[in-house]
């Protein structure tokens, strides 16, 4: 009788192995071994034709060149203003996904927020410059109505790659957004009016710190996203985007720097990882809890 029970446990343990097995080998495989391969890659100097020794020279070559960090420094901000924006811009989305839409209208406002991720980035990229070029659409019209006596170039500025940023990353903010504020009990907000609150004391003290989670963990996400992005400040923002990816891009591909590229992509990644640390320390949130909530 006691075999059955131990049986049974055994059998349960085998079936979370083999579902977790998957999971492992993508993480394994796909995340941690490039990224091994990577960080080895990085500490390799070259001295000679394929001659390499280990030490410290493509990092170094970063710290001494200024628009190498300055560059970083650039793609961090503006990373930072994407994410402000998309919060802005999603948070009143995802509450009336959550609490004021009905079942049927729910579904509808998610395919209209899932619809931009129907087609790749590089298509989502020429579909803003048909709409901002000099000769686009929205150009047309303005000289159509008056507004402007000739073309306007709206591309290769910094705004261009804001509004396609916000355009390609909406969607990873509302998700989180609409997730926690859909478990908040109807009743916080009603005794929050009950006590004499008005509309912003309500989402001051009520809303936003139970939907702190979800903008904690959507912010983390479409931060990391926009600093790793390459195809849409490279295409909207022409030889002016100076996005840190590009530069990445560059000693790889153009220079054939492998060693650099390498060094330089984990500078990006622990330079984004230190401002996610920073965002949670400041909010008081930690990544498992926000994560699980989320």
């Amino acid at each position: 009788m006691a075999r059955a029970p131990r049986k049974h446990r055994d059998a349960q343990r085998l079936a979370l192995i083999l579902l977790f097995m998957p999971f492992a080998l993508w993480i394994a495989l796909l995340i941690l071994l490039p990224h091994i391969g990577m960080g080895i890659l990085s500490f390799r100097e070259k001295v000679g034709p394929r001659q390499y020794e280990f030490g410290f020279g493509n990092y170094l070559d970063f710290a001494q060149e200024p628009i190498y960090w300055n560059t970083l420094l650039r793609t961090g901000s503006m990373s930072l203003l994407v994410t402000a924006i998309a919060l802005i811009i999603g948070f009143p989305i995802a509450y009336y996904i959550a609490k004021i839409a009905g079942n049927r209208s729910r579904g509808a406002l998610f395919l209209l927020c899932l619809i931009p991720l129907w087609v790749s980035d590089l298509i989502r990229a020429y579909g803003w410059i048909l709409l901002l070029r000099e000769t686009g659409i929205i150009s047309g019209a303005l000289q159509a109505v008056g507004l402007a006596s000739g073309p306007v170039e709206m591309l290769y500025n910094d705004a261009a790659v804001i509004v396609g940023l916000v355009y390609t990353v909406m969607l990873f903010m509302i998700v989180p957004l609409t997730s926690t504020l859909d478990g908040m009990d109807d009743a916080m907000i009603e005794a929050g009016y009950n006590l004499g609150g008005n509309g912003f004391t309500v989402l001051r003290r009520i809303i936003i710190p139970y939907a702190m989670p979800g903008i904690v963990s959507g912010c983390i996400i479409v931060f990391m996203l926009t600093a790793g992005s390459y195809l849409t400040p490279v295409l909207l923002g022409g030889k002016n985007s100076s996005w840190f990816t590009e530069t990445i891009y560059e000693q790889f591909i153009t220079r054939y720097n492998w060693e650099s590229g390498a060094a330089f992509g984990f500078l990006l990644l622990i330079f984004t990882s230190i401002v996610v640390w920073l965002g949670l320390k400041l909010s008081r949130q930690s990544l498992v809890s926000t994560m699980a909530r989320s």
